[in-house]
C-alpha cells in the first residue's frame, strides 16, 4: 500500500509538472508574440513608411529578433530599443549610431597636434568653433558637405585637400592650391565644378598633406576632427553635424 501511495504521489507531481510546463509554453508563447509585436512597431516608428517590415522572427540568440525588410535582415532586441544594421549598432528611438560613436571615440587624436599650417583656413563669423577636414575633389559626399558648411555660423575650417578617389583628384588639388585665393578656388571647385585655371605647377604642401593622411589612418573623405579630437568618418546630414560641431567643441 505504501508503494502504490508513493506511486500515485510521483505521478500527481508528474501531472502537476506537466500542467506548470505547458503553462510556461503558453505563456513563453504569449511573450514572444508580443515581443514580436512591440520589436515591429518599433521598426515601422524608424522607417517612417520609407520601407516595410516583411517578417519579424526570434532567433536563436535570446532577446534577439530577426526582422526582414525586403531581402535585408537587421537585428533587434525584445524591447525594439536597439538593432544591429550592417554591423552597426544603432539606437532605434534616437538613431545614434552606436557603433560609430565609439569607432569615433577610440580613433580620437589630439587636434594641437595637426600641422594646421598645411591646411586651407576659412573662417565664419567669429570662427570660435574649430574644425578640420579632409576632402577629395571627386568625393561626391565632400561636395555635399562643403555646400552645408559653407551655412556653418562662426566657425574655422581647416581643410586637407587629398587625392584618392580618381587620376585628376591630384591634378585639381594642385590648381586649387596654386589658386591666389585657395579657400574661394576649394569652394568653388567642390560647390559649382569650377576648375581653378592656372598651371598647377607651383609647391605645395600635397606630399606633407598625403603623409599625415598616412598618419592618421585617414583613407577615406570625408573625414572631420573636431576641436576635442573626435573623428567623423563620412558624410552626416545638416542638422546632425550641427548637434556633433556643438557638442565636440565644448571646452
Amino acid at each position: 500500500m505504501k508503494f502504490l501511495r508513493t506511486l500515485a504521489r510521483f505521478n500527481g507531481l508528474k501531472k502537476i509538472a506537466a500542467a506548470m510546463a505547458l503553462s510556461l509554453a503558453g505563456m513563453a508563447s504569449v511573450h514572444a508574440a508580443d515581443a514580436a509585436d512591440t520589436v515591429r512597431k518599433a521598426v515601422d516608428s524608424w522607417l517612417k513608411g520609407r520601407y516595410k517590415v516583411e517578417e519579424v522572427r526570434k532567433t536563436p540568440l535570446a532577446g534577439i529578433y530577426e526582422v526582414r525588410i525586403g531581402s535585408n535582415l537587421i537585428y533587434v532586441d525584445e524591447k525594439g530599443q536597439f538593432a544591429f544594421i550592417e554591423g552597426n549598432l544603432l539606437e532605434l528611438g534616437s538613431n545614434r549610431n552606436l557603433t560609430r560613436e565609439r569607432t569615433e571615440e577610440i580613433l580620437a587624436i589630439n587636434f594641437k597636434d595637426l600641422p594646421l599650417d598645411l591646411a586651407i583656413k576659412q573662417v565664419h563669423g567669429n570662427g570660435k568653433r574649430v574644425f578640420a577636414v579632409f576632402e577629395d575633389a571627386n568625393c561626391g559626399y565632400c561636395k555635399k558637405m562643403r555646400r552645408e558648411m559653407a551655412a556653418l555660423k562662426d566657425v574655422t575650417i581647416y581643410t586637407y585637400t587629398v587625392a584618392f578617389l580618381s587620376p585628376d583628384s591630384e591634378t585639381k588639388a594642385l590648381k586649387a592650391l596654386c589658386a591666389k585665393d585657395k579657400a574661394t578656388a576649394w569652394n568653388d571647385l567642390l560647390i559649382s565644378g569650377k576648375v581653378p585655371d592656372n598651371a598647377g605647377t607651383c609647391e605645395t604642401a600635397l606630399p606633407k598633406i598625403r603623409a599625415l593622411a598616412e598618419k592618421y589612418g585617414v583613407s577615406a573623405t570625408p573625414t572631420v576632427f573636431f576641436s576635442n579630437g573626435r573623428r567623423l568618418q563620412g558624410y552626416v546630414p545638416a542638422e546632425q553635424f550641427e548637434k556633433m560641431l556643438a557638442e565636440y567643441s565644448k571646452p
